[in-house]
């Protein structure tokens, strides 16, 4: 499917967000994916990853994740100075003010006529975890969320109770959750935890863990599984067709 691809710098109670957005360029109505990059913005993998999700039919939104912290289109390398800015910018954000620009993101589709108001999200990373975050708004229908970074930890920001696995209660969509068992973000005992905890909810969700490092769907160097990515996608499509095409 042919695809189309321009920005918009949306409104947010924090300032101006630059999103990405990419989309089929054959009339219709499409779900929509907020698709949370890691913490280096959309850089090449990144978009590449948001282009096969709209090729296969959905109207994606790529935001910049820090755009209070950075000036608009930024874009960090994936390089010592720019994991340690894009880390310093995580551990700077107040989580509420994703909560913020993930309405702001679906009041504005909900406005546009190529959209069929059924959203879903997806993430890498601490994308993962913006996607995770995402889910907790009642009007995300399905998620999947990849390697999600800092779910049992405490280095984003939070008011009091307002961590996203104190929040479980508000997930009322499905989730996918992919992990990678070498990966040294997440180790095996935070990944028991964190899906110990899903268990004792009603949330629907699935659990997969490959053998596969962080970052395993990124499309430039040696932790890249090119195999695996394929399959993740399509258990992604599989819930996002059956979810949001409704």
């Amino acid at each position: 499917m042919l695809i189309q691809s321009e920005s918009i710098d949306l409104d947010t109670p924090t300032g101006k967000m630059r999103t990405y957005i990419h989309r089929p360029t054959k009339p219709g109505n499409f779900p929509v994916i907020l698709f949370y990059s890691e913490i280096f913005h959309q850089t090449g993998p990144i978009e590449r990853a948001a282009k096969i999700v709209a090729s296969q039919g959905y109207a994606v939104l790529v935001p910049e994740v820090f755009h209070e912290l950075n000036p608009i289109g930024t874009v960090l390398k994936y390089d010592d100075a720019g994991r340690e800015k894009g880390n310093s910018d995580k551990e700077t954000k107040d989580a509420q003010a994703y909560d913020s620009d993930n309405q702001a993101m679906i009041d504005w589709v909900k406005q546009q006529n190529w959209s069929n108001n059924n959203i879903g999200a997806m993430g890498f990373c601490i994308g993962g975890h913006l996607a995770f975050r995402a889910a907790l708004n009642d009007e995300v229908k399905s998620t999947a969320c990849f390697y999600a970074t800092d779910l049992h930890t405490n280095t984003i920001p939070n008011k009091p109770s307002q961590h996203s696995m104190e929040r479980l209660s508000d997930i009322k969509g499905e989730l996918i959750m992919i992990w990678g068992k070498q990966d040294t973000h997440i180790p095996t005992d935070a990944r028991n935890q964190i899906h110990q905890r899903l268990l004792e909810t009603d949330i629907i969700f699935s659990w997969h863990e490959f053998n596969a490092q962080h970052a395993f769907m990124r499309d430039e160097g040696d932790r890249y599984d090119p195999e695996l990515a394929m399959l993740c996608y399509q258990l992604c499509f599989r819930m996002f067709s059956r979810t949001l095409n409704n």
